[in-house]
């Protein structure tokens, strides 16, 4: 059977999908004025502080507990299925090319996708820690 801290968890990384869509709207409006690096950016330092508020905010209201190993797997599969939903639907929906999905995670052009990477694999052990 799935715990409860698993299926709950699963809902919450379903939820980031609504702030990443409005993130990668905003980013497109200011952009034209930042230019598309430092839009990319900021976009992803503003959706690695949602992403981070967003679980902390469950943890302290849902009433879910685990133990650190356990907030580590969760923070594992959020990372899998952020980089499944990134890459398969990036290049079978919306028909990006590989390259393209590669392009965010090259740190040396000052891409900072990893970022995001990083806080979604982290946030849940991090904020159980800090909750607790």
């Amino acid at each position: 059977m799935i715990s409860k801290l698993y299926l709950y968890s699963f809902g919450v990384w379903l939820l980031f999908i609504i702030p990443a869509i409005l993130n990668g709207i905003a980013r497109g409006l200011y952009a034209p004025y930042t230019g598309e690096l430092l839009a990319h950016q900021i976009s992803s330092v503003i959706f690695s502080t949602i992403i981070f508020a967003i679980t902390y905010i469950f943890l302290k209201h849902s009433g879910v507990s685990g133990t650190s190993l356990q907030f580590i797997y969760v923070g594992l599969m959020w990372l899998f299925l952020t980089i499944s939903f990134e890459f398969l639907f990036g290049h079978f929906v919306i028909g990006l090319s590989w390259e393209k999905l590669l392009h965010d995670y090259n740190i040396f052009e000052g891409r900072i996708w990893l970022l995001v990477l990083i806080v979604t694999a982290t946030s849940p052990w991090l904020a159980n820690r800090i909750l607790s």
